[in-house]
C-alpha cells in the first residue's frame, strides 16, 4: 500500500485553512520545506513530517488514519494520456484515472493508410467526432463518408463502424464513446 503523503498533507492543510506560509511558521520549518514535501519532491522523515504536523496541530495517527477525500485529476498532459490505440493507430486517453469515468474521450492519430481493421467494431453506446486535420472515411453500417477538417459524426456504436485515413497526410480527431469502452 502506498500513501501519498504530499496529497493528503495538502488536503489536511487546506482542510485547516492553512496556507504554506503559515504552516510552515508555525512548525518552524521553511516555506519550501511545505512545499517540496506537498510535491513529493522530498519524502519527509517520521520526525520531520511531526514537526510539521505539529503546526496543524495534527498528530501522526490523526494524519495516517484521517479519511481524507481523494482529489480525482483535473488536467493531464500531452505525456501522461496512454495509448489505447492498436497497431499505428493511436487513441490517447483523457481522463484514464478518473474514477468513475462513464465516457472515453481520445485523441487520435490515423498515419496515412491507417484504419481500426478489416473487422466492424461494435460495442455498446454512443459515439461522436470531429476531425482536426487531414481525412477520414467513416463507414458505419452500409454508410461511407469521407470527413475533412471541421467535419464530425455522431452514431450509436452498436452499428457496426469502421475508421480509415484514405488520405496521403495523417488524419487527427477528437472523439468521445459513452460509456466508457477503453
Amino acid at each position: 500500500m502506498s500513501l501519498d503523503v504530499g496529497a493528503r498533507l495538502k488536503v489536511v492543510r487546506k482542510k485547516r485553512g492553512l496556507s504554506q506560509r503559515e504552516l510552515a511558521k508555525r512548525a518552524g520549518v521553511t516555506n519550501s520545506t511545505i512545499s517540496l514535501i506537498e510535491q513529493n519532491r522530498v519524502s519527509p522523515s517520521v520526525s520531520s513530517l511531526k514537526k510539521v504536523l505539529d503546526g496543524v496541530p495534527m498528530s501522526l495517527q490523526a494524519f495516517f488514519v484521517e479519511e481524507v477525500p481523494v482529489q480525482q485529476q483535473v488536467f493531464y498532459k500531452s505525456n501522461e494520456l496512454p495509448d489505447m490505440g492498436s497497431g499505428k493507430v493511436a487513441m490517447r486517453l483523457v481522463g484514464y484515472n478518473h474514477d468513475p469515468r462513464s465516457l472515453s474521450l481520445l485523441h487520435e492519430t490515423y498515419p496515412p493508410g491507417a484504419d481500426t481493421g478489416v473487422e466492424m467494431l461494435l460495442h455498446e453506446g454512443e459515439e461522436a467526432g470531429v476531425v482536426i486535420s487531414g481525412c477520414l472515411e467513416v463507414t458505419v453500417s452500409e454508410q461511407v463518408e469521407i470527413l475533412h477538417v471541421g467535419d464530425g459524426y455522431y452514431f450509436s456504436s452498436s452499428q457496426p463502424h469502421r475508421f480509415r485515413n484514405v488520405g496521403d497526410q495523417p488524419c487527427v480527431l477528437v472523439s468521445a464513446n459513452n460509456p466508457a469502452s477503453v
